[in-house]
């Protein structure tokens, strides 16, 4: 296997390299497993209680917006084979300071989403433990499942690829289980009549998909670890959000017709399992929600470590954070230091206030990729970027729809929101003032 480009970027000894162990499934697999997170088994209701019988259909829509999001990252992700997916992406684009926004951002809320659903994993744990879901047993729970995936995730690529997959198909299988035996007796007259839907229904219904498709542009993330990004990248994007597209469909279309008053419900998929397959189904439902968090937080830490390497690579960050370790190849420091963090926020719940800067987190990271796809097409960037071995087709239309797509975050954005990441924002960039007058910058 060949080492990234990136050799030893940090200090490390010369033979120090990130290891290239990452097949186009494996990408996928990361891809899928953070996005389908524990949304897929809470979201049904909330999207119900807007659209109604229009769920199904919203769900699909949305697919196909977030695909326009997707095919652009990759586009972008055809041109490289290093780490740092995004935040690489708008550096090249729109110079350092933008690319360490978009970089800091993505980092931050790989951390507090981290810390978020190792918080709810003790709430799901709880419902067959109690003594897990608060005191001390909670705290050893967060502490326990943060730091073994941390380790898999400072031991190696390879094993954290291992992990990840073995997590993202524990959860698919209880999900396609429950989808088959929910086709067989759904019953669509459940559904009713498509009602009318407002357009503040409509939005609303809209900012919540936006939300739940989120997650698959960590695929281009750990670029460097893969064994042909160019290639493999932007066929990982694209059956992510195929995959995924068709799973939250069918989910929702079960949901709709097989659960009484669905927006009532507090845990949809397992009434509706409970309505198709007894008890066990619930129970099958209950263990899917459990392995889709725990595969969810290791999908996040790898993710988040490597966000941290990219920007130490680049000279954007103290080179501290860009240590290889020299037997496992992986960024050591990067790792415990996103391990660390997200292990406080979870134990102290301050991951609930940071949460806010999420949503401008993401319209940085999909505006920045989406708009980089337009600025890499002009004759100017030939010799700046390598030629992409996948091209968007119908020209600037994706791309803009991509653009357009992101924007709609801001519409949703509460006020709230719009404060805390503009105060993450301003954190950045003192970070990135330090980091470029500081001696332990990259030249």
């Amino acid at each position: 296997m060949a080492p990234s480009r990136a050799t030893h970027p940090a200090g490390t000894a010369p033979h120090a390299h990130l290891t290239r162990a990452l097949g186009r499934w494996d990408l996928a697999a990361i891809g899928i497993n953070q996005v389908i997170g524990s949304a897929v088994f809470l979201m049904p209701s909330q999207v119900a209680a807007q659209v109604g019988g229009w769920g199904p259909i919203a769900f699909l829509l949305a697919g196909l917006a977030t695909l326009c999001v997707a095919l652009s990252f990759a586009e972008a992700g055809s041109r490289f084979d290093t780490t740092g997916g995004a935040y690489l992406f708008t550096r090249t684009a729109f110079g350092r300071f933008a690319g360490f926004e978009v970089g800091w951002m993505a980092w931050f809320t790989r951390a507090t989403s981290q810390a978020a659903v190792s918080a709810g994993l003790t709430l799901a744990l709880g419902f067959y433990w109690p003594a897990l879901a608060s005191g001390w047993g909670r705290v050893a729970a967060i502490t326990l499942v943060t730091l073994v995936l941390g380790y898999v995730t400072y031991r190696g690529i390879r094993q954290s690829a291992r992990v990840v997959n073995v997590l993202t198909v524990g959860k698919l299988v209880p999900l396609a289980l429950f989808l088959v035996a929910g086709l067989i007796v759904a019953d669509v007259t459940r559904m009713g009549p498509l009602p009318p839907v407002t357009f503040g229904q409509s939005a609303a219904a809209a900012l919540l998909l936006i939300f739940v498709y989120g997650g698959f542009d960590v695929i281009a993330v750990p670029a460097g670890e893969a064994t042909d990004p160019r290639r493999h990248v932007p066929f990982a994007f694209v059956v992510t959000v195929a995959v995924v597209t068709v799973i939250y469909t069918l989910a929702q279309f079960v949901a709709e017709a097989t659960v009484p008053d669905l927006p009532a419900s507090s845990t949809p998929l397992a009434d509706s399992a409970l309505v198709t397959m007894g008890a066990t189904g619930a129970l099958v439902i209950g263990a899917g929600s459990i392995l889709a968090m725990t595969g969810n937080i290791a999908g996040q830490v790898l993710a988040g470590s490597r966000y941290l390497f990219a920007l130490a690579e680049q000279g954007d960050l103290p080179r501290w954070f860009g240590r290889i370790h020299p037997a496992y190849h992986t960024p050591s420091n990067a790792t415990v230091f996103t391990t660390v963090v997200s292990l406080a926020l979870a134990l102290s719940g301050s991951f609930v206030a940071l949460a806010s800067a999420a949503a401008v987190a993401r319209l940085l990271v999909y505006a920045g990729t989406c708009a980089s796809v337009l600025v890499f097409r002009r004759p100017a960037f030939a010799e700046r970027v390598a030629p992409a071995r996948f091209t968007v087709p119908f020209g600037p239309l994706v791309p803009v729809a991509g653009v357009a797509v992101s924007l709609g975050v801001i519409a949703g954005i509460s006020r709230p929101q719009l404060v805390g990441g503009l105060v993450f924002l301003t954190i950045g960039a003192l970070l990135y003032a330090v980091a470029r007058r500081g001696t332990g910058s990259l030249p």
